[in-house]
């Protein structure tokens, strides 16, 4: 199905402050599900992301462009010798594809469907997208793999599913606050500050990364504090959700980590591009939805923080419907996919 050699497959991706690490994050799982299967890989995009993978993987192959503009990305692909090539950049579109692929093998990873795509296989875990969505945005014959079922989750997530939804609506003893590495406008100390007084004796799992504005703050908060702990860049994300009661967290790519564990959850809309997504979990009674630019936001978050602390059978109700959306497979599924259009391809 491979290359003699295994295929070697760049990445190309973004990150940052306004965008966050889950393109970084959920493209690594894609590439170790790749790798899995015999592929190589190599990663490209601006400094942010080099951050993201110099914690998560600081093996992994990495590129360097002179600006994280498309032609300078461009020019550092250009420099490489490589299969096939995945995209996870909302700012680059069709031309850019294809300047970049020059003809190889493209898969892109998008929640968008807002822009023409040069593609020949697209993921979007949305559980509301359909293949409609991309009428006249992608190439005729170009491969749709659409849902959660394709959702990139990583392993270790799928692997404590089993005993994470046998004990989901015990009495609350953990809570897990998850809002994404960069911690947009420092969401995650207001977070907290909300729940601190609410949670009585419950523990509070908090995971920032390294340079969020919240880490200071609650770095004090948790001296004095001893409900408090902080994992900042925690490789043990998926031991966390499984452990926890109830989740707080954003509605990205790490839904689809909640949603394999079964984790009763309150999602916090951070972005325009999450709405969509958020809704579709909230339409599901997969999740409590809350939207962070709501003039309420606090008194809804201190609302849904009390109905899930106190009701056990909402718990097991959000827990039975999230697990129902993702199985956690998605990236072996993907992968797969993906290394036989390559085979495919090589052979033709």
């Amino acid at each position: 199905m491979s290359l003699p050699s295994g295929p070697r497959i760049l990445f190309v991706v973004d990150a940052g402050q306004k965008v966050g690490g889950g393109h970084v994050m959920r493209s690594l799982t894609l590439a170790r599900a790749l790798e899995a299967q015999g592929a190589s890989f190599a990663f490209l995009g601006p400094p942010a992301a080099d951050e993201v993978l110099e914690t998560f993987a600081p093996g992994a192959a990495r590129l360097s462009a002179a600006s994280p503009e498309p032609r300078d990305l461009a020019a550092a692909v250009g420099r490489e010798q490589f299969d096939a090539i995945v995209f996870d950049h909302y700012q680059l579109g069709e031309r850019d594809h294809r300047a970049m692929a020059q003809g190889r093998p493209v898969l892109v990873i998008d929640d968008l469907a807002d822009r023409p795509l040069g593609a020949d296989l697209v993921l979007d875990s949305g559980p509301e997208r359909t293949a409609a969505d991309y009428d006249g945005l992608i190439p005729d014959g170009a491969r749709l793999l659409l849902g959660p079922g394709f959702a990139p989750v990583r392993p270790e997530f799928a692997a404590l599913r089993e005993p994470a939804l046998a004990w989901r609506g015990e009495p609350v003893q953990r809570l897990l606050v998850a809002l994404g590495m960069t911690d947009v406008g420092g969401i995650t100390a207001r977070v907290v500050e909300r729940l601190r007084p609410r949670v009585g004796d419950a523990g509070l799992d908090i995971v920032l990364g390294a340079s969020a504005p919240s880490l200071p703050g609650l770095t004090k908060i948790a001296r004095r504090d001893s409900r408090l702990m902080l994992h900042v860049d925690t490789p043990h994300m998926a031991r966390l959700t499984a452990e926890a009661d109830i989740g707080v967290g954003a509605a990205g790519s790490s839904t689809w980590e909640r949603c394999t564990l079964g984790l009763p959850s309150i999602m916090i809309v951070l972005a325009e591009n999450q709405r969509a997504a958020a809704k579709a979990l909230a339409d599901r009674d997969a999740a409590l939805v809350i939207d962070a630019a709501q003039a309420d936001f606090d008194d809804a978050l201190d609302r849904a923080v009390m109905r899930l602390l106190r009701d056990a059978d909402l718990r097991r109700r959000l827990a039975a419907a999230s697990a129902g959306l993702c199985d956690g497979l998605g990236a072996g599924r993907a992968a797969e996919t993906f290394l036989k259009l390559i085979a495919a391809r090589a052979s033709a």
